[in-house]
């Protein structure tokens, strides 16, 4: 028995030896690659969007385990972001404070070794990425209990910032409470609204008398508990992790699908990686039918919606903005032809990007 798991664990050494040289061979050719493109532009881009969606779907769809696809692709990502470091540091925006879900987002998007960089609002990500200070931005768009953050769709209208790509995180809330808390004296529980929101069945269910209390963000409200003897906070794992919370009660929120979209801002556009979505705003003339009119170009190409919202347009009342999700790329053929017959019918267009669907 002893012999036999001396040379099985033998062989994980001799295989931890060729996986170390493999992943140094990988850095090596990732800092030539930084060589090549700055001796061809003296501003080259090194993070291509498309190209790290089409990587990873391939690792996702070659791998044959034991080892889960999910997995697999996580793992790279992680070689990945390293290798891309290599090549330029990355420093990306996300709405803040440290161990929000949004950073999670950012993290499981870009790795770890990208430096994420927290910010107090979406609109300050938006103005952070526009001027340079930071490469990309995180901001949240959707919810699958809670639908649309606002916020966002209205940063758009104003920006001239590029979608690059997309994050699906699986939400899940949990009761924390601090080193100080009397748990049988809490009156106040604080999260975010939409927290807050997500999780109302089960404090109605569990906690009916205590105060909800709506913060900035979960990491702000885990933060609070470390001065507060009466209170708990709804967040996620990251941040009970960095604030050190107990974990009263895990997965509090009422769907147990409950998702959140994000969005990858930027300055570059991307090219197709095979499976893209673009999204866009659209507004046209107050009349009636209006709405049909702008649907019906997509429903003769077959190109799919995957979200339709509208928003004040902030120019005259009563007027507004349609935010449009779909399937396929701009430089489709079928979608172009879309986007001319909504500008033939005298409709603004604004196109917010063409990125790589969520592969992780």
């Amino acid at each position: 028995m002893t012999n036999s798991l001396d040379k099985l664990r033998e062989q994980i050494d001799a295989l931890d030896q060729q996986l170390q040289d493999l992943i140094n061979r990988r850095a090596e050719l990732a800092h030539q690659v930084a060589e090549v493109k700055y001796a061809e532009d003296p501003t080259p881009v090194f993070y291509r969007p498309e190209r790290e969606a089409q990587v990873l779907r391939r690792i996702k769809e070659r791998n044959q385990g034991p080892v889960g696809g999910e997995d697999m692709a996580r793992l790279f990502r992680e070689v990945m972001s390293i290798c891309l470091a290599l090549e330029q540091p990355m420093r990306v925006a996300f709405l803040g404070p440290e161990g929000t879900f949004t950073q999670q987002a950012a993290i499981k998007h870009f790795g770890h070794a990208a430096q994420s960089v927290p910010l107090g609002a979406i609109d300050e990500v938006f103005r952070e990425v526009a001027a340079g200070a930071v490469h990309f931005g995180v901001v949240p768009v959707e919810n699958s209990t809670e639908g649309m953050v606002n916020h966002t769709l209205d940063s758009f209208m104003n920006s001239e910032l590029q979608i690059c790509g997309e994050v699906e995180l699986r939400i899940h809330h949990h009761l924390l409470a601090g080193p100080h808390t009397r748990q049988d004296k809490v009156t106040r529980i604080y999260s975010h609204q939409q927290t807050l929101a997500q999780c109302r069945q089960w404090i109605d269910t569990h906690m009916p008398t205590v105060e909800r209390i709506a913060v900035s963000s979960n990491a702000d409200a885990a933060r609070r508990l470390k001065d507060e003897w009466n209170a708990m906070a709804i967040a996620g794992d990251m941040a009970a992790e960095l604030y050190g919370l107990e974990q009263v009660q895990s997965n509090i929120e009422d769907r147990p699908d409950n998702t959140t979209r994000f969005l990858i801002i930027g300055r570059q556009d991307t090219p197709p990686s095979g499976r893209d979505k673009t999204s866009l705003l659209v507004s046209g003339k107050n009349r009636p039918g209006l709405l049909s009119d702008l649907l019906m170009p997509f429903r003769e190409k077959g190109i799919n919606l995957t979200r339709l919202e509208s928003r004040p347009s902030r120019i005259a009342n009563w007027s507004y903005v349609f935010f449009i999700d779909c399937e396929g790329h701009k430089e489709n053929a079928e979608l172009a032809e879309v986007l001319n017959t909504l500008e033939q019918q005298g409709n603004t267009i604004k196109l917010l990007g063409s990125y790589p669907k969520a592969v992780l």
